[in-house]
């Protein structure tokens, strides 16, 4: 059971002050939001990467076709934002993808430099096997909490992002 932190751990500066900063220490990592996140996605990461075998994808191939499947077209770069994998990783993956032939680049006709990366069918059908897998995944991650709290929960997450990103998307 993890410990109860009494305390404050939001402390805000007074009057544009320096907040009074509680330690590491005394938050505990149990409570340490940044920490649970990072553990809840590494080990979210570590499932799916397992289960991924099956299927002949890694988790930046299921990021990069998930993200796809949903999109009508992205430049390397938004792909990158979106799926949350370096510029570098990214276009490795989409290498992969391509050979699998699970994607496809085009450039564009006004800037041959931009390539627009789209999911082909049997990127959409591969993405659509392996669906029930990442789905009941999640499901098992948010077992007892219900609809509402999910709500709650994504609404946070998205102030968060808001918070911390560096792009507008």
């Amino acid at each position: 059971m993890a410990e109860r932190f009494s305390g404050i751990v939001l402390r805000r500066p007074k009057d544009g002050g320096e907040p009074d900063r509680p330690t590491l220490g005394e938050i505990g990592l149990n409570h340490f939001a940044p920490y649970l996140m990072n553990r809840i996605i590494a080990r979210w990461n570590a499932n799916l990467a397992e289960e991924l075998r099956e299927y002949d994808l890694t988790t930046a191939k299921m990021r990069t076709l998930a993200v796809l499947s949903v999109s009508d077209s992205l430049t390397i770069n938004e792909l990158s934002v979106f799926a949350v994998i370096e510029q570098s990783t990214m276009s490795r993956t989409l290498d992969s993808l391509e050979e699998q032939g699970y994607i496809r680049r085009t450039p564009r006709a006004e800037d041959m430099r931009i390539r627009d990366v789209t999911i082909t069918e049997e990127g959409r059908t591969a993405f659509a096997t392996f669906w029930p897998t990442m789905y009941d995944s999640m499901l098992r991650m948010f077992d007892a909490i219900d609809e509402d709290e999910y709500r709650t929960f994504t609404g946070i997450l998205h102030k968060i992002l808001v918070n911390i990103r560096k792009h507008e998307i």
